[in-house]
């Protein structure tokens, strides 16, 4: 069986500003606890994209690497790079937050320091702009979360992923649950439904709160080659409480 293999991922902490009373108020993409993740916050960061997108030249254009759990999307025309998508950007602000609390919490230290010139390097864009920052400080705060016990996957989760991996071109169409399971139920499965175990009990914990127009919102913890996500954590609610998506 030609199923491609799974890749561990991890994608970004901005804009946190304290708040007190409604956790519906306009302008705010996420609460975390009595924090506050700000539309202008998600905003100025794909600001500072565009306008250094902007400044590439068609003789050096600025070109797009993969990072593990940012999605490729279509190539641009010369010069362009590839905008993260609003939701990309409050889901990592929003699970920066919570691993830096869990962290802070349970006196978890990085096991690994991520280089924001590596991220730049794969992101294409220059150290100095926020968004790799970000992605490195993330990167590293959950370098220390340990995952905890390997959980087994149920059925049902076989199937949506086997039915993910075929979606996306990384599993044979003809290929059984079965078939699939032999090959993806292993050590790394096992891992990243821990790791999605332990942060989505942090962030129920932490009272992530998420503007409807971004619901359902969730991060890749494991991805098939390609950036498609196999594992995902959910932040905040699954629903959009009945909100059309303003986006």
């Amino acid at each position: 069986m030609r199923a491609r293999r799974l890749v561990a991922v991890a994608s970004v902490a901005v804009g946190l500003i304290a708040l007190s009373g409604c956790r519906s108020e306009p302008g705010v993409a996420a609460y975390v606890g009595d924090q506050r993740i700000t539309e202008d916050a998600v905003t100025r960061i794909l600001d500072e994209l565009r306008d250094d997108a902007g400044a590439s030249t068609p003789e050096q254009p600025a070109t797009e690497q993969p990072v593990p759990g940012q999605p490729t999307g279509q190539p641009g025309a010369p010069g362009e790079q590839r905008l993260p998508s609003r939701g990309e950007v409050v889901s990592t602000l929003v699970l920066g937050e919570v691993c830096q609390r869990l962290s802070a919490e349970k006196g978890y230290r990085p096991q690994n320091q991520v280089p924001v010139e590596q991220v730049s390097q794969q992101l294409g864009y220059p150290t100095d702009t926020t968004y790799p920052q970000r992605v490195a400080q993330l990167y590293t705060c959950l370098s220390g979360v340990p995952a905890g016990q390997p959980v087994a996957p149920t059925e049902q989760e076989m199937t949506d992923l086997v039915k993910a991996g075929k979606a996306a071109g990384a599993i044979p169409e003809e290929v059984t649950v079965e078939q699939a399971t032999s090959q993806l139920d292993g050590q790394q499965l096992r891992t990243a439904l821990a790791t999605r175990k332990t942060l989505a009990e942090a962030v129920q914990g932490y009272d992530v709160t998420v503007n409807p127009r971004y619901r359902p919102l969730s991060f890749p913890v494991l991805s098939f080659t390609g950036d498609v996500a196999a594992v995902s954590v959910p932040l905040g609610e699954a629903g959009s409480d009945a909100v059309s998506d303003d986006a």
